[in-house]
């Protein structure tokens, strides 16, 4: 079996070993972005270990193609219409991230609700000043659209604050939540949310779902948390809330990235910028080989 690995997955020599014990003959491809090497022979090629490698060469051009492992937890940078349509197997990486993801989440909340910006400058100013703004996380209601791996993780971890948690998702019956409303009905579900954070995967149907009639529709004070993809939010109506002061947002993913210089948001005083960034963890790595060799054997 051949195996086509880009430089997605930048693989040591002991875990090409492991993926030739299972029978693959492995070829290397560093850059995604560029032409598919004439050394590789795409027509023999059955499994691919990739991120974004289908934004820049057509799954047709490996006619023998039948799984597909991502480094990614989205499926966004596939064109699953395609993979579907031809019996091509994909797998994403579930569960790799989750754990960083919602330490993220809880982090970019408790900036907020301890007031870490303000120290840090008075740190920076060596200004001794006290805050008697904090808040605590205990008793508060978080609101975790999106009830897969990240969500689930991410409603482990607020429990522990003693938060109330509801979720929002396809499927109503998800453990671990006080309550899941449908998404149909997320306009209530988010209207009473101390906390939202947003977990769920960038599709036609989750484009801008939080709108501005959404958005309007959240408590004041609320903060938003966007850990999942950029385009879930619109980002106009989302500066427009910002701007008038009622919410706070922390956000990781951007409609556009890299963000541009130019964007309104880097400048605003209630919402925290960090560069698709929440996803990096110390355990990924092994957590993510686990799951390809679990995934092609």
């Amino acid at each position: 079996m051949k195996l086509l690995v880009t430089g997605a997955l930048k693989i040591t020599p002991e875990e090409s070993a492991e993926l030739e014990k299972l029978g693959y003959e492995i070829y290397f491809m560093p850059d995604e972005r560029v032409a598919v090497p004439e050394n590789i022979p795409c027509e023999e090629i059955e499994t691919i270990i990739c991120n974004g490698l289908f934004l820049y060469t057509p799954p047709d051009k490996f006619p023998k193609l039948r799984t597909v492992q991502l480094t990614s937890a989205g499926l966004d940078r596939v064109p699953m219409d395609y993979m579907d349509a031809h019996g091509i197997k994909v797998f994403n990486a579930r569960g790799v991230y989750s754990a960083p993801m919602a330490e993220f989440a809880v982090c970019s909340v408790l900036d907020f609700y301890k007031q870490s910006a303000f120290f840090s400058a008075a740190q920076s100013e060596h200004r001794w000043e006290k805050h008697r703004g904090l808040e605590e996380l205990g008793r508060k209601r978080v609101v975790i659209v999106g009830a897969g791996s990240v969500g689930r993780a991410c409603a482990d971890r607020f429990r522990a604050f003693g938060c109330e948690i509801i979720g929002v998702n396809r499927r109503t019956a998800v453990d671990g939540f006080d309550k899941i409303y449908s998404i149909s009905d997320i306009r209530t579900a988010v209207s009473a949310g101390d906390i939202v954070i947003f977990c769920l995967p960038l599709t036609k149907e989750t484009e801008h779902i939080a709108n501005a009639e959404l958005l309007c529709a959240m408590k004041d004070g609320a903060v938003i948390v966007n850990i999942s993809r950029g385009g879930i939010i619109d980002t106009d109506a989302l500066i427009t809330e910002l701007k008038s002061g009622r919410l706070r947002a922390a956000l990781d993913v951007f409609e556009q990235e890299p963000l541009d210089a130019d964007s309104e948001l880097w400048d605003l005083p209630n919402a925290v910028i960090t560069p698709h960034n929440s996803f990096v963890g110390d355990g990924n790595r092994a957590r993510l080989f686990s799951l390809i060799i679990s995934n092609l054997k």
